[in-house]
């Protein structure tokens, strides 16, 4: 029996299928075994397969049991609308706090204090925001202000779908914002970016492949991990035609997981949702998370492998005196600053 499988949700019409198919008792096999799912976000989808297979091989040393796990992946936001939606997830890791938030308040399936019940504020790994350039570095790519120049192409997924471009949105606006110490001068700044804006995906992994596989662009706003993990990969097929860039700062983007505790209690996973989650805090589980490029929370795990990860200013969401409901109403809401300025680019 296969340990884990994937559920894709990379095409933006998957989620609303599997939704609808969960209505119509499609998906009845989910729960009839009482299958485990864990909907997540784009860029872990590497990450949570090894992690799938040590936990579980952990769980049938301590239980003699098996079971097996199946992953969904997709933008954030996405995701969280589907399991606000009906898609039976016993627990989420997703982009950021408010799409657990937004899971917890709209559906009541997660408890509203989720974030009490592990360490760190449920916050077993987290990334920053970096830029992926083609070998050389021909636009000679070095900072925030060098992307807004004229003849630049940058590639970075859509904020209204994906957490991580809400990230990359509120790093820019970091950066321009503690320099400029101006809104007007801010806001010049994120319209200049987006004007220089080529496509749009619906998720991180999307614009991934938009830049790498397709070549399109000349700088992609991404994950740390998900520029690190494309060079990975160049390096195990002979390729060399990607460079990462780090910039002066970026922002601390943190990357929260929940037990769906309705769902869980119902599919009677819920000793397996919460040793699920508790794995990725382990020695095992952070040294997994270290090895596919997030940065761990554990402060020996972050020690032993700070090599892997260059030493970068980062500022936080509460820096910018945001907390993730300000900023999705400010900035990503109906009308926000991000609708007005796409609409103007």
């Amino acid at each position: 029996m296969k340990n884990f499988t994937y559920i894709s949700t990379l095409k933006p019409t998957i989620s609303a299928i599997l939704c609808i198919f969960l209505g119509l008792g499609a998906l009845s096999s989910l729960t009839a075994d009482s299958t485990f799912l864990h909907v997540s976000f784009d860029p872990t989808r590497e990450l949570y397969e090894e992690i799938n297979k040590s936990f579980l091989k952990a769980w049938k040393a301590k239980k003699g049991s098996e079971f097996a796990i199946q992953q969904s992946h997709g933008g954030s936001g996405k995701q969280a609308r589907a399991v606000i939606d009906g898609l039976d997830a016993d627990v989420v890791s997703l982009a950021l706090s408010y799409d657990i938030d937004n899971i917890s308040t709209k559906s009541g399936l997660i408890d509203a204090n989720w974030q009490k019940k592990l360490p760190n504020n449920s916050v077993p790994y987290y990334s920053t925001i970096v830029f992926l350039v083609r070998k050389s570095n021909p636009k000679k790519i070095k900072d925030w202000d060098d992307i807004v120049k004229s003849g630049v192409s940058i590639i970075t997924p859509n904020p209204k779908t994906s957490g991580g471009a809400r990230w990359n949105y509120l790093a820019a606006y970091g950066f321009a914002k503690r320099k400029y110490k101006s809104d007007e001068k801010t806001t010049e700044f994120i319209k200049a970016l987006f004007k220089n804006t080529s496509v749009l995906d619906t998720g991180a992994r999307g614009s991934t492949t938009t830049f790498v596989q397709r070549g399109i662009g000349d700088v992609l706003i991404t994950w740390e991990n998900e520029a690190k993990l494309s060079l990975d990969e160049e390096k195990r097929s002979g390729k060399n035609t990607l460079e990462v860039v780090y910039p002066s700062e970026s922002i601390k983007a943190e990357t929260p997981v929940a037990v769906v505790t309705k769902t869980a209690i119902e599919k009677g996973n819920l000793e397996k949702a919460t040793a699920y989650l508790e794995f990725l805090y382990s020695k095992e589980g952070q040294t997994i998370i270290s090895k596919h490029f997030f940065r761990p929370t554990d402060s020996a795990t972050a020690k032993a492998s700070a090599k892997e990860f260059p030493n970068i200013k980062l500022f936080s969401l509460s820096d910018l005196g945001e907390t993730w409901d300000s900023a999705q109403k400010k900035h990503f809401a109906d009308a926000g600053v991000f609708d007005a300025i796409y609409k103007t680019k």
